[in-house]
């Protein structure tokens, strides 16, 4: 009796007659660098570095924000304050023009 089957086809070559590749023991590699092993410092420092990079970079879009809402408040206040004034001069001119109105009716 043999201990293993063999090919007796051409067609069966491709096929594996062992049992030796039907279980396959699948174990997920153990993180098994301390915490003082340098490579995985370096790579946390990596990741730390990047996540202060990324709430950086927020911050300076924060900003830049800001100071775009700041300059459009700055330039609609000096234009109110624009409209203000030529709202009080027209209104200065119509009492003038009632009050000669008023005159030359009289």
């Amino acid at each position: 009796m043999k201990d293993k089957r063999t090919y007796t086809n051409a067609k069966e070559h491709g096929e594996d007659m062992s049992l030796e590749n039907e279980v396959k023991i699948k174990h997920e590699p153990k993180e098994d660098r301390g915490s003082l092993d340098l490579t995985f410092l370096l790579e946390q420092h990596k990741r730390e570095i990047w996540e202060y990079k990324q709430k950086e970079s927020e911050w300076v879009k924060i900003d830049n924000m800001f100071k775009g809402s700041k300059k459009i408040i700055d330039e609609l206040s000096s234009k109110l304050i624009k409209q203000v004034k030529t709202i009080s001069d027209l209104n200065d001119q119509i009492t003038k023009l009632k009050k000669e109105l008023a005159d030359k009716s009289k």
